[in-house]
Parts: structure tokens; sequence; C-alpha cells
């Protein structure tokens, strides 16, 4: 087998050349050579200059995944463990790695893989072609690495399950890699204790993402009557119980979501005071206004409302909506947090839409903070995808 080589078009390439991870397929004039998919290739600018070397697919528009900017390096196990260790050192110096995303793909320079950390067990989703070919070296090396520091991993399990795979002509998977084990592990976080369901839970179980996000809400929390909407397993619920909340109302739409944030209240001795509802939160909130509910914290924790950008109009609406419902049942006065995790609803155009739901039933907002991702997903600054997360707090004022 030789090699190929990719060859771009006078004038394209700007974001790999600024340092972003991909090449797409209207960037490229040509591609030579012996290759398949899934192989790394040579990548030329248009003048034949070296840009370095990546995993070619044909079947995805994101045509080439940059791995090397270096023409000769070899992308090998030996390259695969330098990268890993990199992610496992970055992640003991800014998070609490007793569960933390330990590889975030194209952010740690290892493009399509993610790894998730939950207290001795590996969660690993594997996204890009090139990339599952080496998934399982990967996972051999992580193991290696986290034994140097006395951390033995009992089990890995695989949620290759998103869609997104199948863009890149593979087919969805889950299921164990090496040994079966237990898929219910129980983690800590924050000082609460959840079960995190690996096999069956959302993406690869549990949001680890907002976790210094979760912390941020305790001190609000102190004697406070909280609406946690969209709670998934209870997790936000649960801090606001954690930060001495006098009672917690959890709401979610998926029974599996509510019956784990039960047990996980049970797990933390705050079923007297955290519980759960399975209902749309949409429909419930205009019904705790016709019933003049008030709360002092509200927490709006929605999933993506849009994927794409030719959605953003109607998630627009949904954003604002569920802003303008949580504003309207705070007490004056009250904390409002709230947050988006898609890439596609931007800071400026997230901030937009809760000022004008403030505008619309006249109330100010008081910042209280603005935060991101944990640090264990952190910013590729030349990879705008990998900046998702945008989490508020307010203080919520009635117009005086």
């Amino acid at each position: 087998m030789g090699f190929g080589i990719v060859t771009l078009k006078k004038g394209e390439g700007r974001l790999m050349k600024s340092g972003g991870p991909w090449i797409f397929d209207n960037e490229i004039a040509n591609v030579t050579g012996d290759f398949e998919n899934g192989d790394l290739v040579l990548v030329h600018d248009f003048d034949g200059y070296p840009l370095g070397r990546g995993f070619l697919n044909w079947n995805s528009k994101i045509r080439v995944r940059m791995m090397t900017r270096d023409q000769e390096q070899e992308v090998d196990e030996e390259f695969l463990g330098l990268r890993l260790r990199e992610a496992w050192e970055y992640r003991k110096k800014v998070v609490d790695t007793g569960s933390c995303r330990l590889v975030f793909g194209e952010a740690d320079f290892l493009p399509g893989l993610v790894v998730d950390k939950f207290s001795d067990v590996l969660v690993v989703q594997s996204l890009a072609l090139g990339m599952d070919r080496m998934k399982e070296a990967a996972v051999r090396l992580l193991k290696e690495i986290l034994a140097e520091d006395g951390i033995k991993i009992r089990g890995v399990y695989e949620r290759s399950d998103a869609k997104v795979r199948q863009q890149e002509g593979m087919e969805r998977t889950k299921g164990f890699i090496g040994d079966t084990f237990d898929t219910n592990v129980e983690i800590m976080e924050n000082g609460v204790r959840y079960i995190v369901d690996v096999k069956e839970g959302q993406k690869t179980g549990f949001f680890l993402d907002q976790k210094y996000n979760r912390l941020a809400i305790q001190k609000l929390c102190g004697g406070a009557r909280v609406l946690d909407c969209f709670t998934h397993t209870g997790s936000f619920a649960l801090n606001a119980g954690m930060g001495g909340a006098a009672s917690v109302l959890g709401v979610d739409a998926s029974e599996l979501g509510v019956s784990q944030a039960r047990e996980n209240a049970c797990l933390n001795g705050m079923e007297d005071r955290v519980r759960f509802v399975c209902r749309d939160v949409f429909e419930l909130l205009p019904e705790l206004e016709e019933q003049g509910e008030k709360f002092d914290v509200i927490i709006l924790d929605p999933p993506a409302f849009t994927k794409s950008r030719n959605s953003i109009k109607n998630a627009v609406r949904g954003y604002r909506e569920i802003n303008l419902r949580a504003m309207k049942l705070l007490k004056d006065g009250g904390f409002l947090a709230t947050c988006s995790c898609s890439h596609f609803m931007s800071y400026e155009l997230f901030t937009q839409t809760i000022n004008q739901a403030a505008k619309n039933v006249h109330r100010r907002l008081r910042q209280v903070e603005y935060r991101t991702q944990a640090p264990d997903h952190p910013i590729l600054w030349a990879a705008e995808e990998s900046y998702y997360l945008k989490f508020y707090i307010f203080q919520v004022c009635e117009e005086r």
C-alpha cells in the first residue's frame, strides 16, 4: 500500500492553516496516489507546500481530519500514546479526575475520539473512520498510562451509537471492549453521588461538561425553593439539594431519566427534599404560572434545540419561550441559571435571545456570572465547534 496526496485548491484551507483540524470536500483540488477510506494521507497546498498528515474519508464532507502538521511524523502507537499522555497530564492539572473527559476529540488533537472516565470505567466514542481503526490501541494505552498513577480500569464500554457515524460511512455500534462488567457505575462529583448508566444513558451516560456549573449553583440554593428543568438524571437538582435547598422539583420528559434521578436522590438521602416528575417542560411551565407558583431559583439545562444552522430560528423560539416562562415564575430577586449546549446557538445569539425574553416580560437581569464547559472539555480556538456550552446565572428583578 502506498499513500495518497491531497492537494488543496488555491486560496482554500484557511481554517486548517490557522490551526483548525478539518479539510472539507469543497476545498480539495485533487487526491492522487494509492489510498483507501480511513488511510493516512499527505496534505499539500495548491503549490505543493507540505501542510501535514491526516485521515481521509471520501464518505464525509469533512474529507480530511488532520493528525499532525509534520509531514515526516509517523502516526503510529508511539504517536498515539504521546497524545493520550498529554491529554491525561492536562486533566490532572485542571479538573477533578475522579470522573472526567479524558479525550475531547479535535481539542486534544485526536479527531473523532471521545473518552470519558467514570470512576474506574472508561466509555469510548469513536466518530471518525481513521480514528476508529486506532480505538482499541487507544484504550490499551490509556489503561497503561492511568496505571502509572495507580488507577486500575475495571471495564471499557463503547458508545459509538451516534448518528454522525453514518455520515462517515460507519455503522452505529455499542458494546463492551474486553470483559463484561456491571454498566451501572457509581461516581461522586461535587460531593454528590450518582449511578451512571454507561450502557443506556444519553451519549456516554452522564454530562460531565456541566461539573463546575452545577457546583456554581450550590451557593444560591440555601433555604431556596428550586425548579430544575430538563433535569436528565437529576444532577442540577441534587446540587441544589447539596447547597441546602428547602425543596427541589426536577422535571424531565424521559421516564428513564426521572427513574434514575429518583434513585440518585435516594442514594444521597435527599428524597424528602428533592423530588422529580416526568413532564414536558414546555407544557408544565405555563401550568405552574396559572397555579401562581413562585420559585427562588430556576435552572434551565435543555438539550440542544438545534444541531444544524437550518433550524436556528426554531431553536431561538424554544430558548426564548422557556426563559420567558422561567422569569415569570421567579420571585423578585430570584436566580435564573440558563444554558445552551448547541454549538450553532452562538454566544451572541443566545445572549440576545435571553435579553429579548426579559424585555418581553418586563424583567431586569443582573448578570452574576457567565461560564462555559468544564476544562476537561477544552475550547480549541482554531476549532469553533469545540466551544458549544454557554451558561449564565442571572438575578431576575422586576422593573421598578
